[in-house]
């Protein structure tokens, strides 16, 4: 029995990186998982290649295309994953988005466009998915994608910085309301990870001027990681699967940090 066998989960911004990752942790360890996104066409490739491990783990696999800043289609995807699985145990806010810019360029755009997926899509995500939690009557686990990010300042990606304050401090506004309905919430904070965005994150700044060549701001960014390097997803996976199972039951509103020591707070 995997630690989370029977426990049905939606993980969202699953069709890369981390997502795809925690969604296939949660896998091979017996959960029933949704995959969801808001590209169809990567997510129908990232479920057709798990099929196979769903099947070995005994588990269920779904998908749906979600805007997780689009109320409607979140409460879409829960009753879709609750209509194949039958109930909803654990919810990963985990889609997010980033567009660096060089702090006195920010604009109003840039902004909201940040602040929309990664701050009201964990709003929208938390609420609706306690909704369903509640109705059931058996609690459940909310998990939200927070950064280091989330605990200084980078001088060109203010609003991600922003956006992922705004991540730990829901995630503790809805540890404190729910904690009547036995639903936990909790995050955690990686650091520098090897993934698709982290590669656009890179052309992104040296797009802005922040850095002169490919590689260099992973390179600068991770200067001061005590493990001597990057994360790859999978180094996350093993606190996030922790954080979907009965492990973690008495733990809520804490954010866990897993950057290989980049920030000691």
């Amino acid at each position: 029995m995997g630690r989370v066998s029977g426990r049905s989960c939606i993980v969202t911004g699953a069709a890369q990186g981390i997502g795809r990752a925690i969604g296939e942790a949660l896998l091979d360890e017996g959960a029933d998982v949704c995959f969801a996104d808001i590209n169809a066409d990567r997510l129908n490739d990232v479920v057709d290649a798990n099929a196979s491990r769903a099947a070995k783990a005994g588990a269920k696999i779904t998908q749906c295309t979600v805007d997780v800043t689009n109320r409607n289609q979140v409460r879409k995807m829960i009753d879709h994953a609750v209509s194949i699985f039958g109930k909803l145990d654990v919810k990963f806010n985990n889609a997010g988005v980033n567009r660096p810019m060089n702090f006195l360029d920010v604009t109003e755009e840039n902004w909201k466009f940040i602040m929309d997926t990664n701050g009201l899509g964990v709003l929208i995500g938390t609420q609706e998915a306690a909704r369903q939690m509640i109705a059931q009557g058996h609690g459940g686990k909310i998990i939200n994608t927070a950064s280091v990010a989330s605990r200084q300042g980078y001088d060109n990606v203010a609003s991600y910085c922003a956006s992922k304050w705004a991540v730990v401090s829901l995630t503790q506004s809805g540890a404190r309301d729910l904690a009547k309905h036995d639903i936990t919430v909790t995050g955690f904070a990686p650091g520098v990870v090897a993934t698709e965005m982290w590669d656009q994150v890179d052309l992104d700044l040296m797009g802005i001027g922040a850095s002169e060549r490919p590689g260099q701001a992973l390179e600068e960014f991770s200067t001061n990681i005590l493990k001597g390097r990057v994360a790859k997803p999978h180094d996350i996976t093993g606190t996030t699967t922790f954080l979907a199972s009965k492990d973690s039951d008495y733990m809520t509103g804490q954010i866990i940090m897993i950057d290989g020591g980049m920030t000691l707070i």
